[in-house]
């Protein structure tokens, strides 16, 4: 297996037949606990009226996300993994709209496989991937550049791949491992500490159960992928 990471998705189109997608904060941690809640699948988008427009197409679908961390008006749902609860999400599709998330989806969208990780499904994540002959990690980052917490996460899956028998194809893949925190306390400690979670903060106090919960190391013992229509199977 070859593991090749883009540390941001910039306006690069990704092929081949492996793509995890990284948005630890926190794109890719919400969806993971909505698709785990029973959510049918989601629908990357690239601007807010896109998801609107979804929404009014499709009964089943609810618009979904953000922009500079705050739900986007008139949409159903912000980008907070609390919000998506069984009750709220099951069975239904999510048109998702967000500042870089839902770019980096979008960036993948020629892979045969799209498979979303954050930190808290590391595991299953590599579970998910590990017969794989070549993978992209493509790291959503922040408005298009480099965002630790999620080079961070795709050095952490570099480095299980490799415990695996893996190699890192590429510079950006080394230099990801090298930032890969090592066990809990390591993880939250980094997630907590980086420059984005500081500018949640200064949002407001109800970002920092969020930060809580996407500093989480394998709490969640699932992997989702996108279909071609979003679909999450």
């Amino acid at each position: 297996m070859r593991v090749s990471v883009l540390l941001s998705p910039s306006d690069q189109v990704v092929d081949g037949p492996c793509a995890v997608i990284i948005d630890v904060l926190r794109a890719t941690s919400t969806l993971t606990v909505a698709l785990a809640n029973g959510a049918r699948g989601v629908i990357p988008t690239r601007t807010p009226p896109e998801a609107l427009a979804l929404r009014q197409a499709r009964r089943d679908t609810l618009a979904c996300g953000e922009r500079d961390g705050r739900m986007v008006h008139g949409f159903d749902l912000g980008n907070s993994p609390f919000e998506y609860t069984g009750e709220r999400v099951a069975g239904r599709m999510l048109a998702f709209a967000s500042t870089n998330g839902s770019l980096a989806m979008l960036a993948a969208r020629r892979a045969r496989r799209r498979v979303l990780a954050a930190f808290v499904n590391a595991r299953a994540v590599v579970e998910r991937v590990r017969n794989e002959r070549e993978i992209t990690i493509v790291c959503a980052g922040k408005l298009g550049g480099f965002c630790l917490e999620d080079a961070a996460c795709a050095g952490l899956l570099v480095a299980r791949l490799e415990a695996l028998g893996a190699v890192a194809a590429d510079d950006a893949a080394r230099f990801a491992r090298a930032l890969a925190p090592e066990d809990q306390d390591g993880t939250r400690a980094l997630v907590e500490g980086s420059a984005h979670a500081r500018d949640l903060l200064s949002m407001g106090d109800a970002y920092a159960r969020d930060l809580a919960f996407c500093a989480g190391l394998d709490t969640i013992d699932r992997a989702f992928e996108l279909g071609p229509s979003g679909a999450a199977p």
